[in-house]
């Protein structure tokens, strides 16, 4: 696995890069909470820090599951009932405080990348999705409304597909823009509206694709 290490302590961060690469993973060390919102879409999962020089990992735990679900397990020395309940309810998949045995942090790591490799896998046994007279063949990339094929452009494609996969949900811009072009926080949200225009006008559906004002968009009518 390639595991996103989120710790500014240079003691601490390189001793767990070692010890992961020891057992077979590869470890990325990351020493800011804008590092892994910015990096962690090519992470199989995360450790996570609270204490950050730039932010408190809970508000980045917070952010980064705005727009990820990559497995996420909190090493740190807070204690407290009230941290490791906040972080359990912020979206960590595990809870883990310093110093933590190594066998127990990988075993934990696997139990949580397991679980959801397996959510993953059923999400992604349907294929094919259908709304109304709108086709999307999620394997081949192809779209067909009312019978004829359309041709939509990568984006527009990938759009599309964010937005199917989650029908009926509200998904954020931030989301969206993360999914596509790999940035929620600093890329231009203007590039979103053309490319959603311009999905919305090939698909030649008014309301199947409608606006959540001030938060993104949803699929289905």
């Amino acid at each position: 696995m390639q595991i996103a290490v989120v710790e500014d302590d240079d003691g601490v961060g390189d001793a767990l890069v070692e010890a992961l690469a020891t057992h077979g993973h590869e470890a990325v060390r990351m020493r800011r909470g804008s590092d892994l919102l910015l990096g962690h879409r090519s992470m199989d999962a995360v450790i996570l820090d609270l204490g950050l020089p730039d932010a408190d990992g809970l508000q980045v735990l917070r952010q980064l599951r705005a727009v990820s679900d990559v497995p996420v397990v909190i090493l740190t020395a807070r204690d407290d009932e009230r941290s490791v309940v906040r972080g359990l309810r912020g979206g960590a998949d595990d809870y883990l405080v310093k110093p933590a045995r190594l066998a127990e942090l990988l075993a934990r790591l696997d139990v949580v990348t397991q679980r959801r490799r397996a959510t993953a896998a059923s999400a992604s046994a349907e294929q094919t999705v259908t709304e109304g007279d709108v086709v999307v063949d999620l394997a081949a990339r192809e779209v067909e409304v009312g019978g004829a094929p359309v041709a939509l452009t990568a984006k527009e494609f990938e759009l599309l597909e964010v937005l199917v996969t989650r029908p009926g949900a509200a998904v954020s811009r931030q989301q969206l823009m993360d999914a596509v072009w790999g940035d929620a926080y600093v890329a231009i949200s203007r590039t979103l509206d053309v490319h959603m225009t311009g999905l919305r006008a090939k698909l030649g559906r008014p309301g199947l694709i409608s606006t959540i004002r001030g938060y993104g968009y949803r699929w289905g009518t």
